[in-house]
């Protein structure tokens, strides 16, 4: 039975091996510090956390999430270690909140290794916090317990570090932000979050209630400027991001130091930002469509299209396959925690009887053996079958959903290409590829990012062993990124209204004139494909200043002041053969770009190999981390948003031989001249 812990409360341990899981409902960084009796941090070797993951006994996610799984080994630990604080934080330097209170409370339960609960323990009255100590488990009286804490610190990670004792709070902080910020290259987009009624996400997103809802009336304070764009700054309404405390005889961080900006503005007053999508009303969705009729008894229900809640089809369809991803995550995440726990079994029963030094020779022996490796294999077996059942009933969905997916959704073979016609308003959000894992590979998830963009995109041309262990020359590569980048333009052209996406393009040596042939032979580019440095040096001086000019019209409050005739569709910027043709000043433009850019309606998209751009040394690695890397081949580097698997990504390629690219680029020419 479950111990549901309240704040000081303890429970007693009874295993050894345990996995502690946390859900936050958004991103938060999860990590583990080993303490003396006295609860002192000794040095960061004590500290498990993104950067640095495992230690005796521990091992903690990589990445930030909104679901994790931590691995503990009591019996691993050193003896010099009395205490396990479980630490959790807000990721630093996002748009994500950056304090407790304005997320749902964190829960965290301690599990065995088969998933049942021992104790649980939900972290309320959280406010101004944006990292909390969890849990702790120490030694009591020989034998280990759980207690739950709930300790908050409105200074961060660096304050709770500094509470402990550790004298390099600061360094550690920052590393660790470092790290998170590093692993958002390699992230999925969160799908919407999950309903409290159960485990399959298929609700839209809560909206904002007002006061003739049942809501709480918005109370007056500063809000930062919110761009026309659909970007937002960071950070709370009215806040910004605490500072960390300087830990007694701890070095001071120069980074702390803040510097005021000529650029900054007054905040301006006005209620808490609404996040909830723009398109979304401030009321429930209707119900979904009727399901088909009921399967025959004993077997699965019949999946149909469109079956999640939502104002529309386009809507109710984002839903579904968000949920089918989730499906896919945790049906495959419970195979994988069962073989492991049948593995631990058996690893245990062998050593027990391995321990006997009677049962080492002999028939008896023999049979202990024999029996262990058949308990496994009755294990795995079982796992198996039950993922077996989840798969068909996955793959049934997706056969139906694939086929009705709109345009935006849909893949370059999906014959709803051939009654394309150019819409009226934007669609939710855009298709960039495949998603799949081993274990499944005949279910392929649509990935589907929001729209406008919220990242830029990297597509690696550097040298990437596919899915299949084949390597391809560094010529072929790169004319398949270049390919690949074409492909995802052509899907953003033709999804938005005509004249509301411009794409711009820099080739500096013309290595790209093949592959970038469909968009100039149709007309759909702003301008020719720039050419040399001093192409380089036009596009990226015309683009930034669009975004300063936007930037302040939108910061002084005069956003329906822009010059006549101003472009205000958004803009990609599609650069090529990275860096050749940069100079160091054309590299931070393109970096301010990256940072500055999505909020004011200009994306960046990257086809470079990123060893070819190492020779700028650690300059370009926060614009590497601030984009969403693909490859023009499938490879396994992006992670979900809640056990961190490996997801094999596949981009979306126009099969050899379509035309449909030509078509539809074709219509979006003809819809500008039209519209024009």
């Amino acid at each position: 039975m479950t111990a549901e812990l309240v704040r000081g409360q303890n429970h007693p341990l009874s295993q050894a091996r345990l996995e502690i899981r946390i859900s936050a409902g958004t991103p938060i960084v999860a990590a583990a510090a080993l303490s003396d009796q006295n609860g002192r941090i000794h040095g960061v070797e004590w500290v498990a956390h993104p950067g640095a993951p495992t230690q005796p006994g521990l091992e903690v996610s990589r990445q930030a999430a909104a679901d994790h799984r931590l691995a503990v080994d009591l019996d691993a630990m050193p003896e010099t270690v009395h205490r396990v604080g479980v630490l959790l934080a807000l990721p630093t330097g996002g748009a994500g909140p950056v304090r407790f209170g304005s997320v749902a409370a964190p829960f965290v339960a301690v599990t065995g290794l088969d998933g049942a609960e021992i104790a649980s323990y939900t972290i309320h009255g959280l406010d101004a916090e944006s990292a909390v100590v969890a849990l702790e488990l120490y030694r009591r009286q020989g034998g280990w317990k759980v207690r739950a804490v709930g300790q908050g610190y409105a200074g961060g990670l660096a304050e709770l570090l500094c509470d402990q004792g550790l004298a390099q709070a600061q360094q550690l902080a920052g590393s660790v932000n470092e790290a998170v910020a590093r692993g958002l290259a390699r992230s999925v987009q969160a799908p919407p979050p999950r309903t409290a009624e159960g485990d399959r996400s298929r609700q839209a997103a809560a909206p904002a209630l007002g006061p003739d809802q049942g809501g709480t009336a918005p109370q007056p304070g500063p809000v930062p400027p919110v761009s026309p764009y659909g970007g937002q700054t960071s950070g709370e309404p009215g806040q910004t991001a605490p500072q960390p405390p300087s830990c007694p005889g701890a070095a001071p961080d120069p980074s702390a130091v803040t510097q005021p900006s000529a650029s900054a503005s007054a905040p301006t007053a006005g209620g808490p930002i609404d996040y909830s999508h723009p398109r979304r009303r401030n009321s429930a969705p209707p119900p979904p469509p009727p399901a088909a009729p009921p399967a025959a008894p004993g077997q699965p229900a019949r999946p149909v299209a469109g079956d999640a809640t939502g104002w529309s089809m386009e809507e109710r369809l984002y839903n579904q396959v968000w949920g089918m991803f989730e499906d896919l995550a945790r049906t495959t995440a419970a195979y994988r925690s069962a073989v492991d726990f049948a593995e631990s079994r058996m690893d245990k029963e062998l050593e027990q009887v391995l321990s006997d030094p009677r049962s080492r020779i002999g028939g008896q022996g023999d049979a202990a053996r024999e029996a262990a490796r058949a308990r496994y294999a009755q294990l795995v077996e079982q796992a198996r079958e039950a993922l077996d059942r989840d798969l068909v009933q996955l793959q049934a969905e997706a056969d139906v959903v694939e086929p009705a997916l709109p345009p935006a959704y849909a893949r370059w073979d999906n014959p709803v290409w051939h009654a394309y016609r150019v819409p009226m308003e934007i669609p939710m959000a855009l298709r960039l590829g495949d998603l799949h894992l081993p274990e499944a590979e005949r279910i392929h998830i649509p990935m589907l990012v929001r729209l406008p963009l919220e990242r830029g995109l990297w597509i690696d041309s550097g040298r990437t062993v596919s899915s299949d262990g084949s390597f391809a020359d560094a010529h072929s590569l790169g004319r398949l990124a270049m390919e690949t980048a074409v492909a995802h333009a052509a899907r953003l052209l033709a999804v938005y209204p005509a004249g509301e996406f411009t794409v711009h393009v820099i080739d500096p040596a013309g290595s790209g004139a093949q592959p970038l042939a469909p968009l100039v032979r149709t007309g759909v580019l702003a301008a020719p494909p720039a050419l040399g440095a001093a192409g380089v040096t036009d596009v990226l001086t015309r683009l930034t200043q669009r975004v300063d000019l936007v930037q302040m019209a939108v910061r002084g409050g005069a956003a329906d002041a822009l010059p006549p005739g101003f472009d205000t569709a958004q803009q990609l910027l599609i650069v090529n053969d990275f860096p050749h043709g940069f100079d160091d000043r054309a590299v931070n433009q393109l970096r301010y770009l990256a940072d500055e850019g999505p909020a004011f309606g200009v994306h960046l998209m990257m086809v470079a190999d990123r060893e070819e751009s190492s020779g700028y040394g650690p300059l370009l690695d926060p614009l590497w981390r601030s984009l969403l890397r693909l490859t023009p081949v499938a490879d396994d580097h992006l992670a979900d948003p809640w056990v961190g698997h490996a997801w094999t990504y596949e981009p979306s390629l126009v099969p050899p031989g379509s035309q449909v690219l030509h078509q539809v680029l074709a219509q979006v020419a003809a819809a500008r001249t039209k519209y024009a």
